[in-house]
């Protein structure tokens, strides 16, 4: 059994930080609340990204949100976006709306984290729909 790395710490933010700003971003009235949120969002982000582009995402972060985010065997089938935030919603017992908030709310946070190279390595490999759920336009070339 192979096991993960140890991930880089994200230099500049702590956890504790990463957890205040999701409560300050996400408007979640407790601390556990936000830590809640961020778990479950990147446990999900886990189960759908694999390869270099997991780690890479992964070294971005710091190291407690890296191992929620790399301990998480990849999904049997990939989500859309949509997909992502309704298996979301039934994993945790919420709506999908309220999911859809909590996802913009750490995503975009792990955007700003990881930076452009690799959130277009990242969005590349994952499924249509995941660009808007990390706080970017998502454009489509007709048809």
């Amino acid at each position: 059994m192979r096991t993960q790395p140890e991930p880089a710490t994200a230099p500049g933010m702590t956890y504790e930080q990463l957890l205040a700003k999701v409560r300050y971003d996400g408007a979640y009235p407790t601390r556990d609340k936000a830590q809640n949120v961020v778990e479950a969002v990147l446990a999900a982000l886990g189960r759908q990204l694999t390869g270099p582009e997991r780690d890479e995402l992964a070294a971005c972060l710091p190291a407690e949100a890296a191992r929620v985010l790399t301990a998480q065997p990849p999904a049997a089938e990939p989500l859309t976006g949509w997909g992502f935030v309704k298996d979301l919603a039934d994993r945790t017992g919420g709506t999908p709306a309220t999911r859809r908030w909590d996802t913009g709310t750490v995503l975009t946070l792990v955007a700003r984290l990881a930076g452009h190279d690799i959130l277009d390595r990242v969005l590349a490999r994952l499924p249509r729909g995941y660009a808007l759920l990390f706080g970017r336009a998502e454009l489509l070339q007709a048809a």
